[in-house]
């Protein structure tokens, strides 16, 4: 199983160079990818965490991180698509992944926040349609040579579409989210799926409904794999914790190697780079060799 770092780019570090600087000593510690997460609010379980302290953008954090490594893979954890024009991001996410000679893997999701929603013009409610919309325009447009769309919110043709990803295929596409909703996406449209601080038991659970929502779309679901975003600590309550102690670190992360989850992404939940750096240096040294 593989272990990724989340660059707390969500989480009020108020040096900037420090969300950087994990990037880079999580490639050094030898992780496999570092993780940005995005809201464009400081708005309500997002402000009761940070206030007004920074929320930095993630393309932008990942841009800067794809310049100062070489080998980690570059992922977000996740996009909110209903906060993107989808024509737009797909150009700066394949214009990322040149940069970094195909190193971006994009999570992407619909969003819980109603009013910051609104504010980005897309409606509560209309949210799964925009992000399904969204998740075919990228594809086509990565991947067709005449590029056209005709759909409920975007149209387009006769018109080409520069840069591609550096894949043939694109870029992968992980679809965030717990819901029954967020697996069937998955299922039919993702490249894996990545859900947040979910039980091992109830991520069990939604493995296998992933697995015959996949085959009813005659997809084998071995080609959809599932990594999952979980903190050590606090988050929102109820939510899946790893924990701060190594043996508990250690169990926790074998208990999601053994219900099949490929990837694990590590947040230390905490914008004090005192606690950051130390829990990275952690991970690495016990429980990386554990279920690596």
């Amino acid at each position: 199983m593989n272990i990724g770092f989340s660059l707390s780019n969500n989480q009020g570090l108020t040096d900037v160079q420090d969300v950087v600087r994990t990037a880079v000593r999580a490639e050094e510690l030898g992780y496999d990818s570092v993780w940005a997460s995005d809201h464009v609010f400081n708005v309500s379980y997002v402000y009761e965490r940070l206030g007004n302290r920074p929320y930095y953008d993630p393309l932008t954090i990942l841009t800067f991180a794809a310049a100062r490594t070489e080998r980690v893979t570059l992922g977000t954890s996740v996009l909110v698509l209903p906060y993107h024009n989808p024509m737009r991001l797909a150009k700066q996410a394949a214009t990322l992944d040149q940069l970094s000679n195909g190193r971006l893997a994009l999570g992407v999701g619909v969003g819980v926040i109603d009013t910051e929603l609104e504010a980005m013009g897309v409606p509560f409610a209309e949210r799964g349609a925009y992000t399904d919309e969204s998740i075919a325009i990228m594809k086509t447009l990565w991947r067709d040579d005449d590029p056209r769309h005709d759909g409920r919110f975007f149209r387009f043709s006769d018109m080409a579409f520069s840069p591609r990803p550096v894949r043939p295929e694109g870029i992968p596409l992980l679809i965030g989210g717990v819901s029954r909703a967020a697996i069937r996406r998955a299922a039919r449209h993702g490249d894996g799926w990545h859900p947040t601080a979910m039980p091992p038991e109830d991520l069990a659970q939604g493995i296998r409904y992933l697995g015959e929502q996949a085959e009813q779309a005659g997809r084998d679901p071995a080609t959809i794999p599932v990594s999952v975003s979980v903190p050590l600590q606090g988050g929102r309550p109820g939510r899946f914790t790893l924990g701060t102690e190594p043996a508990e670190m250690r169990a926790n992360a074998q208990a999601y190697a053994d219900v099949g989850v490929s990837r694990i992404v590590v947040s230390p939940y905490s914008g004090d780079p005192a606690e950051v750096f130390p829990a990275m240096e952690t991970i690495a040294a016990e429980v990386m060799p554990a279920v690596g």
